[in-house]
């Protein structure tokens, strides 16, 4: 067989719909401490990143980091770990939101200080957090408060977006793709056409990670 006919083969097995898929590639990339590799990743971007060795002790670090913001107003994604906390009760000086509850959520997010949220993965190499919306997820969330803040599982840690589309296909969830997907390397970023860099034009001027293990 020819190049050509090949070629001509895989283009009519296409129309017909008969081909199947390639598989997902994973990356042959491999870190020696991921979670080392994500903070440095995301302070190469302008984000802030801390490592801590538990929940408890990431809710300690998020008190302090509420505190020197000042932060009065809070919204909050309806996800692990934060729909088993009492939040308000931490905190009670903070006015608080959370995805599902009553009231106007994009009133509440435009005007909150902080948005928190978890994330579905963490990738080392660009320290980046994949964040998916559905139920209990609001992007509003981590959109247009000022500062995001994420408490992230170090579990989450994978080395690249290849890797874990090829974890998420191995597992059976390819499929299970949500409405809408985004990915966030530290805080919102553009520049005009003279390469001067504007920070929080399109969304918040702060993105701080707290992984815990």
């Amino acid at each position: 067989m020819t190049a050509r006919e090949h070629i001509l083969g895989q283009l009519r097995d296409n129309a017909r719909g008969d081909a199947a898929p390639p598989a997902p590639w994973q990356s042959r990339r491999q870190f020696d401490d991921m979670a080392a590799r994500f903070i440095a990743s995301l302070e190469k971007v302008k984000g802030a990143a801390y490592r801590v060795a538990s929940l408890d002790v990431a809710l300690d670090k998020l008190g302090e980091l509420l505190q020197t913001l000042e932060a009065e107003r809070i919204v909050v994604n309806n996800e692990a770990p934060f729909d088993t906390l009492d939040l308000p009760g931490r905190w009670p000086e903070a006015e608080w939101h959370t995805v599902g509850q009553a009231g106007d959520l994009r009133a509440a997010c435009a005007a909150a200080d902080v948005g928190l949220s978890s994330a579905d993965a963490a990738l080392a190499e660009t320290g980046t957090l994949v964040l998916s919306s559905g139920p209990g997820r609001s992007r509003l969330v981590t959109l247009l408060p000022p500062v995001h803040i994420a408490l992230v599982p170090a579990a989450c840690l994978t080395p690249d977006i290849f890797t874990w589309t090829a974890t998420r296909h191995a597992a059976g969830l390819a499929d299970a793709m949500p409405a809408n997907l985004i990915l966030v390397s530290g805080p919102s970023k553009t520049a005009d056409i003279e390469q001067t860099l504007a920070v929080g034009v399109h969304g918040p001027k702060r993105f701080i990670v707290v992984l815990y293990d």
